[in-house]
């Protein structure tokens, strides 16, 4: 048996590799040919010290203070020469995948079905041809267009981590190009993946986490609550989910089954449209509840349009807010200006 380290990089690249039991990380990086940053090997430089952001490990007592202080330590950090996991990890490494000699990968998947939603949005649903993507919860990944010229467009899981089946939202864009070729795609069509890539991810649930997503930006939500779905959660979960017009509210009856199975979720839906008929009117900021901020005791996830960014850390200011973590993904533009345009979510 052998563990399945996460090494996301700081340029958003994610590298995973194997570890076997009783086998230190930086020994299975080398073996899996990624460069990770050291000097001594021993625990006496710290050139290697990286943050444990989720996962079990041991770090021995072979290094010394000032390669990586107690308070260190007890923060999540580790010394990767020294770090030997007992479980599933994810390490944040503080250099590029570049300067590390690795890159991003790339799968194929064929298309198995395209699912719209009215005018508001599409699934596009897929089966990987070599074997399950790894990738974390919230991660996204390149999906080039065919017929484009190699043109990309970035887009969120929505399937849960390990799935052979990996599935995306994608806003419908008139005109846009990833939209118009999924107006005709057909079932059996090869594209080809590049990822995982981001920092936008779940990481250990260690106290309340809310959730805030904008339209599409739902996507990487589904695929943490899948995550949590086998995990579980100590503590309460909650999403609100903000849209424009009442016709984007998308896959609500998934939040409503994860609701249903899980004790520690609870979600909430407004639009801002005030002709909709939806009983909460406006942006989410509108309708954060207080129980949910936790006093700001709270790990705080936003995907969604740069605006909503913006008005979420404007909010958080304008009522003394601080999260204990602030994660968030802005949606941006991934076409040239003069070209139709598809957001990422």
């Amino acid at each position: 048996m052998s563990y399945r380290i996460a090494l996301n990089f700081e340029d958003g690249v994610t590298r995973f590799i194997d570890c076997n039991p009783g086998e230190k990380v930086l020994d299975a990086a080398f073996r899996a040919k990624v460069n990770l940053p050291m000097d001594c090997s021993d625990g006496v430089c710290g050139t290697c010290k990286c943050r444990a952001e989720a996962g079990a490990y041991d770090l021995g007592e072979d290094y010394i203070d000032d390669a990586l202080s107690a308070d260190e330590a007890a923060a999540g950090l580790v010394l990767t020469c020294q770090m030997v996991p007992s479980s599933d990890c994810t390490i944040a490494v503080p250099t590029t995948s570049a300067a590390c000699k690795t890159g991003t990968s790339r799968f194929k998947a064929a298309v198995v079905d395209v699912v719209p939603h009215a005018d508001a949005a599409l699934e596009l649903k897929l089966e990987a041809l070599e074997g399950a993507p790894a990738f974390l919860p919230g991660q996204y990944v390149n999906i080039a267009v065919p017929g484009s010229g190699g043109q990309t467009r970035s887009y969120s899981f929505s399937s849960p981590p390990g799935s052979d089946a990996p599935s995306f939202l994608i806003k419908r864009v008139p005109g846009g190009l990833m939209s118009g070729y999924l107006d005709s795609a057909s079932p059996g069509q090869v594209l080809e993946l590049t990822g995982p890539l981001g920092s936008f991810y779940l990481r250990a649930v260690t106290r309340p986490v809310l959730m805030l997503a904008g339209g599409t930006g739902l996507a990487p939500f589904l695929s943490m609550l899948a995550q949590l779905a086998q995990t579980g959660s100590a503590h309460p979960v909650h999403l609100m989910y903000g849209v424009t017009r009442g016709a984007d509210l998308v896959l609500v009856e998934q939040l409503q089954r994860f609701a249903e199975r899980l004790d520690f979720f609870s979600f909430t839906t407004c639009v801002v449209d005030p002709a909709s008929r939806h009983p909460k009117l406006g942006y989410v900021t509108d309708h954060l509840p207080p129980e949910a901020l936790h006093a700001g005791e709270v790990d705080v996830y936003l995907c969604g349009p740069p605006p909503m960014v913006d008005a979420v850390r404007n909010h958080f200011s304008a009522v003394a807010l601080t999260p204990a973590n602030f994660y968030y993904e802005k949606f941006t533009p991934n076409a040239p200006a003069s070209a139709p345009q598809d957001l990422a979510a």
